[in-house]
């Protein structure tokens, strides 16, 4: 079963939503449990109630906070994928994916970042666009991701494996196609 996810587009200069305006700030404090929101003592302890000055704003009452429900954990292809991401972008040391990789998805991703394929000069970090997987049996996944960096539109695909810690790890990646043929003696 194919399954993709695609990722919120994001135009170069825009705000994410709900983010604030450059130059503005978070509104001040208002919650008047705390010290520097309580409004001044008399000598014998109590608050003295002074009715609110008619050119003052009103004060809102304290948030109060509902329990919010759990955030759903990030599916380990959207964390890998980032993580490999960052790596070939030179963003990461490739020594960064050391104890998320087995075998000789190492290797290749060491001697992909090498190279620098997502490396841009104007500038431009690489995005991962859209990510896609297949589950061929329990606790194996095999992923691929579209990579954007300005016009530009790479693929990468990765396998991901289940350990008996319950940890993912990379067991293969491949940017642009098969990988290149490596002496035996490797």
């Amino acid at each position: 079963m194919n399954k993709v996810m695609t990722r919120a587009q994001h135009t170069p200069g825009a705000r994410p939503p709900g983010a604030r305006p450059p130059g503005t700030r978070p509104p001040g404090r208002r919650d008047t449990r705390r010290p520097s929101g309580a409004p001044p003592r008399s000598p014998n302890g109590s608050t003295p109630h002074t009715p609110p000055r008619p050119d003052s704003p009103a004060v809102p009452a304290p948030h109060r906070h509902l329990p919010q429900p759990p955030r759903p954990r990030p599916r380990p292809t959207d964390l890998f994928a980032d993580l490999l991401v960052a790596v070939l972008s030179g963003q990461r040391p490739v020594h960064a994916m050391l104890r998320h990789t087995l075998g000789r998805a190492y290797d290749d991703l060491a001697h992909l970042a090498e190279r620098g394929p997502l490396r841009t000069t104007h500038g431009i970090r690489p995005v991962v666009r859209d990510i896609g997987y297949d589950m061929p049996r329990p606790g194996a996944i095999e992923a691929f991701a579209r990579i954007s960096a300005g016009d530009r539109l790479r693929a990468m695909a990765f396998r991901l494996e289940l350990g008996t810690d319950r940890r993912w790890r990379c067991t293969a990646v491949e940017l642009g196609g098969p990988r290149s043929p490596r002496p035996t003696g490797d």
